[in-house]
């Protein structure tokens, strides 16, 4: 439509996501922005209809940790509302892009208890980076670009539009806009020269990469900078996908389930530099850990450094793609000390020896996934004790490869799967989930049937909740409470939807059954393998 046509705003709307090159919209339906949704009828960014709201947000979270671009998901006013606030907060923890778009009662109606209604600002003030809120038609286009500048822009996170329905339904000739434009900062050479002074005098100099901002060149240069200084590489916390788990720079990572020696090389580091990310409790184990006389380089486009507590001796306001394009080069490292954390990180991704018994061996299961894994292959995951097998045992090769929720957030994985399935069809997608984490999103199984999507998605199920049983077993031992759960056979509950699904008890039948969920992946079809495993077990075994 040429600009100057009349049109409602929510065609204006469409219009603007189709000039920011937005290729999908995940969503649920609902009355109160119909007019988006017939604009999007003939639009060629497609909607992808989700089972539930809290699934539609993941997706769009998945979608903007692969490509970098802001994901958007659409809801309705109030209950819908309600169901995505999960992925909100797991945008703003996560410093992820995202638009969430949000439909909301008339403007006449407002302060009135009407349907459904209720406060945006209210609801999503404290974890939204903005909420707007569209009251004129005219500036529709206007105010979807400025959302989406101030989603990507610093620190990126979410940043909520609400569509008044007979905002929507109003006309205007109104133009697209242009995107605006973000600066990914910069690193000038007297800033190169103040960390090479630094680095020059560290003997235990430790990376940290983490956060966002990164793309595929930028993690490859940082690692290739990094072996040809010796440096040694730590990935934060659900971040393993920002070095090669081959290099030999690659330490481990920092977090809960980790290797509990890597804390003592944070304590024993005479220099950190953090790369996209920044010191947090999770790292630090709770700010307990890490050397206080160490100077500390934080690289980060976040001019407040909200989430970093800890000292700061250099600032480099900048992405780490802008700081890959301007690394100092200079002398290596004391390889002894990355040689000593290389040879550990290698102990603890090793699995343990098999264990028989009537249950699957979860150590054994996901050293049997590894060895069919793709080297590009994404792996989803949510949260709960299933995810350290994950993080343990699944290498990582190439960024981005990894779509996991670092505020902890249940019921991520599956939706994540999916719409890396659908924004990157040709690569394998590999789904770990605990059978708590899986039956919270388990519905968007319709979702991947609806559309295509193949995932490979291995359910461990251990019959409970399995972090909070590990929590009470250590404060209050012989009492479990609140943890059981009862489930069905996952693997039928995948047929019923079309889709391939097995169920497995014996750690013998894993690789023959792996190999026939990934045929029939090559064939189209998503595939569901559920494995019993032995509630008493739980963490990994290793070496």
């Amino acid at each position: 439509m040429a600009d100057g046509t009349e049109r409602t705003a929510g065609a204006l709307l469409v219009a603007q996501l189709e000039a920011l090159g937005v290729p999908r919209v995940y969503g649920v339906p609902g009355e109160s922005y119909l007019e988006v949704l017939d604009a999007l009828h003939d639009s060629p960014v497609e909607m992808v209809v989700c089972r539930q709201e809290g699934g539609a947000g993941f997706m769009a979270l998945a979608e903007a940790r692969l490509t970098g671009r802001p994901g958007v998901a659409a809801v309705t006013r109030g209950p819908g509302a309600a169901n995505a606030a999960i992925a909100v907060h797991t945008a703003w923890q996560d410093a992820t892009p995202m638009v969430l778009l949000v439909g909301l009662i008339p403007v006449a109606d407002r302060d009135r208890e009407s349907f459904q209604e209720f406060s945006p600002a209210g609801w999503f003030g404290t974890t939204a980076k903005r909420v707007i809120t569209l009251d004129r038609p005219e500036r529709a286009a206007e105010q979807v670009a400025e959302g989406f500048a101030v989603a990507t822009a610093g620190r990126p996170g979410p940043v909520v539009v609400g569509l008044p329905e007979d905002v929507l339904t109003a006309k205007t000739s109104a133009p697209v806009v242009p995107a605006r434009a973000v600066s990914t900062g910069a690193v000038s050479p007297a800033q190169a020269g103040e960390l090479e002074v630094l680095l020059g005098r560290a003997e235990r100099p430790l990376v940290i990469v983490g956060g966002t901002g990164w793309t595929a060149g930028s993690a490859a240069a940082v690692t290739a900078w990094c072996e040809r200084r010796r440096f040694p590489v730590v990935a934060d916390w659900r971040c393993q996908d920002m070095v090669d788990h081959d290099s030999p720079a690659y330490a481990g990572w920092f977090g809960y389930g980790s290797d509990p020696g890597l804390l003592d090389a944070l304590d024993r580091a005479d220099l950190l530099l953090f790369v996209g990310g920044q010191y947090g409790d999770v790292l630090s184990g709770g700010y307990t850990r890490g050397n206080p006389e160490a100077p500390t380089v934080v690289v980060s486009a976040d001019p407040d450094l909200r989430a970093h507590q800890r000292r700061v001796d250099l600032h480099l306001l900048a992405t780490p793609a802008a700081f890959a394009a301007a690394l100092p080069e200079g002398p290596a490292a004391d390889p002894a000390w990355w040689d000593g954390l290389r040879a550990a990180r290698e102990r603890f991704a090793t699995p343990g020896a098999p264990v028989d018994g009537e249950f699957v061996d979860l150590d054994r299961a996901t050293a049997a996934l590894a060895e069919r894994m793709t080297p590009d292959a994404i792996v989803a995951h949510g949260a709960g004790q299933h995810a350290i097998w994950a993080q343990r045992f699944l290498p990582r090769h190439s960024f981005p490869s990894l779509l996991a929720p670092r505020n902890g957030a249940m019921g991520y994985g599956l939706p994540a799967a999916v719409a890396a399935s659908l924004v990157h069809p040709g690569r394998q997608v590999i789904c770990m989930a605990g059978d708590g984490c899986f039956l919270m999103n388990g519905q968007e199984l319709a979702t991947a049937a609806a559309y295509g999507a193949t995932p490979l998605v291995v359910v461990a199920d251990n019959s409970g909740y399995g972090t909070i049983r590990q929590h009470q077993q250590r404060h209050h031992p012989g009492r479990p409470s609140g943890t059981a759960l009862v489930n069905p056979d996952f693997g039928a509950l995948a047929r019923s939807f079309g889709l391939h699904g097995e169920r497995l008890s014996r750690t013998g039948d894993v690789p023959a059954a792996l190999d026939r969920a990934l045929a029939a992946v090559a064939e189209g079809k998503a595939a569901v393998l559920h494995l019993d495993v032995d509630p008493e077990i739980l963490q990994p075994r290793g070496v």
